[in-house]
């Protein structure tokens, strides 16, 4: 029998298949990095793995304000770090999926990165913690219930029997 009150991780439930990106790249193969995989953003690591921001959609439009862009130099209008958001918020593997989703109900983020001694592992996303709400749901529904569940209830209740 599984533990109908198993709390799944950031490990759990994170995707490590990532596509990352490298803080020297130009801002445009950038954007056809993530137009080109369909992702909204993408994780800004150095050669050792390292967090350094991330690269979102909206980080994108930025260059849509540089002079370069007007200028008609568009292949010299930066590097990803000109435009990334700084690492911001990270998270341990062993967070639980209730404090992760409190994460994405109070500040106006749509991924996590999650970070083992300093090194980027993984990501999760708003996506990634319904699916883990999916399949706790699951294992609980699935799961034996007490042989004695009127027992069970009973103990559970602040009126007893007398």
């Amino acid at each position: 029998m599984s533990d109908i009150h198993r709390i799944l991780t950031a490990q759990e439930i994170m995707t490590t298949d990532l596509v990352t990106l490298d803080p020297e790249m130009s801002i445009f193969k950038a954007i056809r990095t993530l137009v080109g995989h369909e992702i909204s953003g993408a994780p800004v690591v150095d050669q050792g793995g390292a967090l350094l921001g991330v690269l979102s959609e909206l980080d994108c439009l930025r260059i849509l304000s540089s002079d370069e862009f007007y200028a008609g130099q568009q292949e010299e209008a930066g590097t990803v770090k000109h435009f990334m958001t700084g690492a911001g918020r990270t998270i341990p593997p062993e967070l639980g999926i209730y404090a992760i989703a409190h994460y994405f109900l109070t500040l106006p983020i749509r991924r996590l990165p999650v970070v083992d001694e300093g090194v980027l592992i993984g990501l999760v996303s708003r996506r990634d913690v319904l699916v883990g709400i999916e399949t706790m749901a699951q294992e609980r529904a699935y799961s034996s219930p007490p042989a004695d569940l009127i027992g069970l209830a009973r103990s559970w209740s602040a009126i007893k029997d007398r």
